[in-house]
């Protein structure tokens, strides 16, 4: 019965809507294989989140990307490609850039940068949501957060864009993705090297002077570390909510009459953010390496396997969320996994959320209505974020 069912991550024509063939996969093959590609892949809520919270059996350290997971742990500083203990420690320095004050704290910035990037759009018939907005902001924010000079965001920005690009399906390391993570790599080592020598009031400063206890002893962290955990911050701070902004734009226009009630009582906003994450969720997919082997759903799984969970099909779950093809800014539910769970949690999620609805609050403010003009959309693709690269509205 599975024999013509095939999904692979890099296939750009089933990523457009591959909501069809992950039903097929949470019905008929659970536990998915791809020999083509050499990994398994989960596809129900609660096999993606056992795995989410069990780092012991499903690693991180082989890489959380299918192109970059190998046979051996990958030698890097960044803590998305740790396990615990090592993670915990490192997560647990980082995680004090994003305490509850110091993320309250940026909402009245969060609100001025978009008066400024939304009033001047106000009266001229139309504009990129994406490009002119949605991108825009987040990159603000966590470009502030982290100590990126103000003449430098929108080149770190399209520098970031260019990471996560790939070519022709292939699902390999390519020349203009490897260019711009080397580009990236070398700015924040010479802005961590300058405040090393000049200390500034910004995050990069707190990583250039942190230090760490270990087994070992107590030590600052390395110039490589500090660069891994201030490049890790900069990408999933920008791509997540970008591509959850224009998910948002998209759906709200698919639903006018949801709209409008948002636009009416904005109340609801917190809410619709939540539905929006559930049911597109930005980053669709997460990889992990089999540490032992596994037998789920009478399927066998070795150690040493890829396993790609599918964190986008568990949204649409329907042993999870009733109805769940159907969105509803009104939906209650108890949780989703489109920022992870366990040790691996968005660390940025209070942030990205509050960005979320401050952002949708002051477009509904300004524009209560738009269409969305699919003709000149353009869809991002990469192997692990998926959404609107541009996405034109008229106003």
């Amino acid at each position: 019965m599975t024999d013509d069912l095939y999904w692979d991550p890099f296939d750009e024509i089933v990523d457009v809507d591959p909501y069809p063939v992950w039903r097929r996969m949470r019905d008929e093959a659970p536990v998915y294989r791809n020999d083509k590609l050499d990994f398994y892949a989960l596809s129900r809520h609660r096999d993606v989140d056992d795995a989410h919270v069990d780092p012991a059996t499903y690693s991180s350290a082989y890489g959380t990307v299918l192109e970059l997971m190998g046979p051996e742990p990958l030698s890097t500083g960044q803590i998305i490609f740790m396990d615990p203990p090592a993670h915990t420690l490192l997560r647990a320095l980082v995680s004090r850039a994003f305490t509850p004050r110091r993320v309250a704290a940026l909402e009245g910035h969060i609100r001025q940068l978009c008066a400024e990037l939304l009033d001047r759009q106000v009266g001229g018939g139309g504009f990129d949501y994406v490009q002119d907005f949605a991108a825009q902001l987040p990159s603000l924010v966590i470009s502030q957060l982290i100590g990126v000079s103000p003449e430098d965001r929108e080149e770190i920005r399209q520098t970031i864009d260019q990471t996560f690009h790939i070519e022709d399906g292939k699902g390999m390391i390519n020349d203009i993705s490897f260019a711009a993570q080397i580009k990236l790599h070398t700015y924040f080592s010479e802005q961590i090297e300058a405040r090393r020598r000049e200390p500034r009031d910004d995050m990069m400063t707190g990583l250039a002077q942190a230090e760490i206890t270990t087994a070992e002893g107590t030590r600052r962290l390395t110039t490589a570390e500090a660069t891994d955990f201030t490049n890790l911050l900069v990408a999933a701070g920008t791509e997540t909510v970008a591509r959850l902004l224009g998910w948002a734009c998209d759906l709200l226009e698919s639903h006018p009459d949801q709209r409008a009630d948002l636009a009416a009582d904005p109340s609801g906003l917190a809410n619709a953010v939540e539905e929006t994450l559930r049911y597109e969720a930005p980053s669709p997919v997460q990889g992990r390496t089999t540490t032992r082997d596994v037998v789920l759903h009478g399927t066998e799984i070795p150690a040493r396997s890829r396993i790609l969970l599918l964190t986008a099909s568990a949204g649409r779950d329907e042993r999870k969320y009733p109805d769940a093809d159907r969105y509803d800014i009104r939906r209650r539910f108890d949780s989703h996994v489109s920022f992870g769970h366990g040790p691996h949690f968005c660390l940025g999620a209070a942030l990205a959320r509050m960005e979320g609805r401050i952002a949708l609050e002051e477009t509904l403010r300004r524009f209560p209505s738009w269409e969305v003009d699919r003709d000149r959309a353009v869809r991002l693709h990469t192997s692990t974020v998926r959404g609107y690269a541009k996405l034109p509205v008229i106003v």
